[in-house]
């Protein structure tokens, strides 16, 4: 990705490390002791690269196993650990699932159908699954850290929150060597696990009487706190912090924004980025649709009749309320969807998003947005034969009839019946709420189209996380595109470069006239990074889906 005398550079730093003479051989042996943190509770030793000059950490520990009596509870402080832990493997996972597969608004009593999920990133090994899975991995450049924690001062820092549908994705799936690599070795990187699927997202009245809805969104709040008490010892800047994530990542910032009424203190970030923004509905804790998911794992796990539900779902073995977990998100969602999501509980996310974001007042200084030009294509049954208005009509159940016809023909010239279906997810569940943010930060925004063909959701992220060769294997085009999340994230400017060879022009901010930047490639192969005036049709669909954010529940 990068240059020859860039590789050449790296290679040098670290043949310049220490090096020691082997006492039983005239060759010259290259050691390098990799660094050890203490965080208090425990001290981790990372492992140092010396062909990229890094050093990871890998598996660190940021809060206590959710188990037992701490299910639907929020993260704690960790154990104290004696000893040196060595920080080199990645740890477990989170237990995952799948999004829906019922080609109609889901009616109990549900069916379990196969479902493929979204493509996803590549892992060296898959780890795992575990209850015990709020760890984190950080990735520091060099091989040496600083001896006393830094305050203000230090690297900018990016934290990266995984995608996944809050069902899906793990640490292990998204190296953040990556993206140090991409900055040239000039941040610290943070990628953060948190609790899924049921584990994470199950809401009720008696969860939020005896615990915590969106105990996911906790998780990942426990990890930022994480960050502003213990970066400085990797060497990072706790007053330079960037959130980061694609899909439901990206749906996690979106939650970070609108946190606390917009107003979260102390402050846990500066940057806000999004790759692909992910809004479905989000019902309040107690609303039908998260009861009856309640409901139906009290009946997968046998404690539909126990006197405190709640206590016994915390009893129950993990392996049945992992097949309660499993079995209600692939079959009793609509295709392409998914169950268990942040749910809206008056406290940390206080109302629906929408109106936060209506308001104005939001989280962090600035924001900078990403999306593909076919977002919703990969979440829409392509061999079902929809008509437009049923579509809308199970993909928003509570629409009323006349919203559903409006939204209907406002999609009725894009082509096939399909085609308006792929147009109709995408708009209103990925694209559309990254205009709702954009509009919120006047003059602080930057909007970019990923659109090398197909353009599909999660086709951008092998461009940024490249440590496989993606399909449009073009440096240039790489470079211009994986450095201008870096630049935000280093320096608050999308348009201040650290390397002259970045193609990309110079990027108008977005309520400048509605401009974005194209990335794609040219009929010859060549890149193309361009700007482009968003097109007046997306703007007045997404009007439209904003005036019935009520019925939509977002």
């Amino acid at each position: 990705m990068f240059s020859s005398h860039r590789r050449s550079s790296l290679i040098c730093l670290a043949w310049s490390a220490i090096a020691l003479a082997s006492p039983t051989s005239t060759s010259l042996e290259v050691r390098v002791e990799a660094p050890i943190v203490d965080l208090g509770y425990a001290q981790y030793q990372g492992t140092y690269n010396a062909t990229d000059n890094l050093t990871s950490f890998l598996g660190i520990r940021y809060a206590a196993p959710p188990t037992g009596a701490l299910r639907w509870m929020p993260p704690q402080v960790p154990a104290y650990v004696a000893g040196v832990q060595q920080a080199d493997t990645n740890p477990d996972m989170c237990y995952q699932t799948n999004y829906g597969g019922n080609n109609t608004a889901p009616v109990p009593p549900y069916g379990l159908t196969g479902t493929t999920g979204p493509l996803r990133k590549r892992a060296d090994a898959t780890p795992a699954a575990s209850e015990d899975c709020l760890y984190l991995n950080v990735f520091t450049p060099g091989a040496t850290l600083p001896a006393e924690p830094t305050t203000t001062d230090g690297l900018p820092v990016l934290v990266w929150i995984h995608g996944g549908g809050y069902e899906a994705g793990y640490a292990a799936e998204f190296p953040g060597n990556d993206l140090l690599i991409d900055s040239d070795n000039q941040m610290v990187v943070v990628v953060m696990q948190y609790r899924l699927g049921v584990f994470g997202f199950l809401s009720s009245n008696e969860i939020k009487a005896g615990g915590a809805v969106n105990a996911g969104l906790l998780d990942q709040t426990y990890a930022l706190q994480w960050v502003q008490e213990n970066i400085g010892k990797f060497g990072g800047n706790a007053a330079h912090v960037t959130i980061w994530g694609e899909s439901a990542g990206a749906g996690s910032v979106l939650q970070h924004m609108v946190a606390n009424g917009g107003n979260t203190q102390p402050p846990l970030f500066n940057y806000a980025i999004t790759s692909s923004t992910f809004l479905p509905s989000q019902y309040y804790y107690n609303d039908r649709v998260p009861e009856l998911l309640y409901s139906e794992v009290l009946n997968y796990t046998g404690c539909t009749t126990a006197a405190d539900t709640l206590f016994c779902l915390r009893e129950a073995d993990v392996t049945t309320l992992q097949t309660a977990n499993y079995n209600l998100a692939s079959s009793s969602a609509f295709y392409g969807t998914y169950v268990f999501v942040p749910v809206v509980d008056g406290e940390f996310i206080q109302e629906r998003p929408s109106v936060t974001i209506a308001g104005g007042k939001l989280n962090g200084d600035l924001y900078f947005a990403v999306g593909n030009s076919h977002e919703g294509n990969i979440f829409v049954n392509q061999t079902e034969a929809y008509m437009p208005a049923e579509y809308v009509a199970n993909l928003f159940p509570d629409m009323t009839q006349e919203q559903v016809e409006q939204a209907a023909y406002l999609y009725s010239d894009m082509g096939t019946p399909i085609e308006q279906a792929n147009w109709i997810m995408g708009d209103s569940i990925f694209v559309c709420p990254t205009y709702y943010l954009l509009a919120a930060y006047p003059g602080r925004s930057w909007k970019g189209l990923f659109a090398i063909p197909p353009g599909y959701h999660g086709n951008d992220v092998i461009y940024y996380f490249n440590g496989t060769a993606p399909p449009y294997n073009n440096p240039t085009f790489i470079n211009a595109f994986a450095q201008s999340f870096m630049s935000v994230a280093m320096y608050g400017n999308v348009n201040q470069k650290y390397d002259p060879t970045n193609i990309t022009p110079y990027w108008e901010e977005y309520s400048a006239g509605n401009f974005e930047m194209l990335f794609n490639e040219t009929e010859s192969g060549a890149p193309l990074v361009a700007p482009f005036t968003t097109d007046p049709g997306l703007i007045e669909r997404c009007a439209f889906w904003r005036g019935v954010t009520a019925n939509t529940a977002q």
